[in-house]
């Protein structure tokens, strides 16, 4: 990770990152932009361990669910001009849904995607053979049945039925969707794979200390190269 600061405000970041301080921007004395920038690199770092990872095996557990997010188009004010925002042709086109694979026990693996649907090689990808896998009563999820054995629950019925379930899954979603409401107020869809990865992260290592978050973080951001999403971010404008 290339800074112009010194590393100790890498590392103070780094434990910000970790209980979401709000006002931590102003004690180390950055402005928003640069915070921004900070921390995207921060979770660009935290992906590094999710590259080419694989969960599950012969004997384990795993599920799949997806959340959609973004793409929010505000009512009318009038209630006659009003339409209903479920169907395509009333919509913007940026949303797009986080589909997650959590190991019951272990690791996750986030992607983002414009439908469910398109999910399927990307599963079959990252979760070994032998793994039994979770999901709910979405077509989408249909084609698994090819590769693995899969358990599906219809939550209309029940959140855990025979042994079925993805709550696993669904605590995930539970923390992603708290912090875009909470603290990130909006994630723009260039953005919401770091933001997924982030969450990710830290469900994996909610048992780990915040002291060991932070040694790890930090880790891997000094071990970190050149940015992929932010090499140039500053001189946009002289090539626009």
């Amino acid at each position: 990770m290339h800074l112009c600061r010194p590393v100790t405000t890498l590392l103070l970041s780094s434990f910000c990152l970790q209980p979401f301080s709000p006002g931590w921007r102003l004690d180390l004395g950055l402005s928003y932009k640069s915070a921004f920038v900070l921390l995207h690199k921060l979770r660009e770092a935290l992906a590094e361990e999710m590259r080419g990872r694989v969960v599950g095996g012969e004997g384990k557990e795993g599920e799949v669910d997806g959340g959609y997010f973004g793409g929010y188009v505000k009512p009318a004010n009038l209630k006659g001009d009003r339409v209903d925002r479920r169907f395509a042709r009333n919509q913007n086109g940026k949303r797009k849904v986080v589909v997650v694979i959590r190991e019951r026990g272990g690791n996750s693996v986030p992607a983002v995607f414009g439908t469910e649907s398109q999910a399927a090689a990307f599963i079959k990808a990252r979760v070994a053979k032998g793994t039994v896998l979770h999901a709910d009563e979405a077509g989408s999820w249909d084609n698994l049945h090819e590769r693995f054995e899969v358990k599906r629950i219809n939550h209309q019925e029940a959140y855990s039925l025979d042994g079925a379930c993805t709550n696993w899954a669904e605590e995930y979603f539970s923390r992603l969707r708290r912090a875009e409401i909470g603290i990130h107020h909006h994630i723009a869809g260039s953005y919401l794979l770091r933001y997924a990865q982030e969450s990710s992260w830290r469900e994996d290592n909610r048992r780990v200390s915040n002291g060991d978050q932070v040694s790890r973080a930090a880790a891997l951001a000094m071990k970190r190269g050149k940015s992929v999403d932010f090499t140039g971010y500053w001189q946009r404008h002289a090539t626009a």
